[in-house]
């Protein structure tokens, strides 16, 4: 799906078209019952990912107004009723165990979230996190190497759109993301 085909705000943040690619692939939906999308922003991620996968059962958690706003409008403009969404602060309580789990945002609550949601996958569960900020993305990496996980992976993209300039083009460049993935390898969350 192209950015432009979602509404947008201007403090919502939102996972960018060849990010979303990368990560929906990371997540591995093909045999998914159930994504958790933790700080949704617009709700992109989540919203593809229902539409690509329609027996996928999809929950969208975000705590900001505007962006809760936001992925309602998304939904209703995509008429993609079966994505739940849920107006809370991660971690929450929520009773329900999922293949995969996505989180977008953290709002400084990184490594609580990422326990959070290893407690709450199935067993080889899938979580995919991106970043932007090198602080984040250490403190993720960090943490998950005391986790029981397998397959961690790590890239940073940096995508550059085709812009005019005068009568040429040239390729004005995105802030890199980066983009962890790993399997959850046990039932324990984290080994302190």
């Amino acid at each position: 799906m192209k950015d432009a085909e979602f509404l947008r705000g201007e403090k919502v943040p939102m996972t960018k078209e060849e990010v979303r690619l990368v990560v929906l692939e990371r997540l591995n939906l093909r045999q998914a019952t159930t994504l958790i999308d933790v700080g949704a922003g617009t709700g992109s991620v989540a919203l593809e990912a229902a539409l690509r996968h329609p027996e996928l059962h999809v929950i969208a958690i975000e705590k900001n107004p505007a962006a809760l706003s936001l992925i309602e409008e998304n939904r209703q403009r995509f008429d993609c009723q079966k994505v739940k969404i849920i107006a809370a602060e991660a971690p929450c309580p929520l009773d329900i165990q999922a293949d995969a789990i996505f989180i977008g945002g953290s709002g400084g609550n990184l490594t609580d979230i990422i326990d959070w949601a290893l407690m709450r996958l199935t067993k080889t569960g899938r979580l995919v996190l991106s970043f932007i900020l090198l602080d984040n993305l250490n403190t993720a990496l960090t943490h998950l190497k005391k986790c029981a996980v397998a397959e961690l992976e790590c890239t940073q993209l940096q995508i550059s759109q085709m812009t005019t300039l005068g009568n040429g083009f040239y390729f004005k460049p995105n802030n890199p993301t980066f983009i962890i993935s790993c399997k959850k390898e046990a039932i324990d969350a984290c080994d302190f």
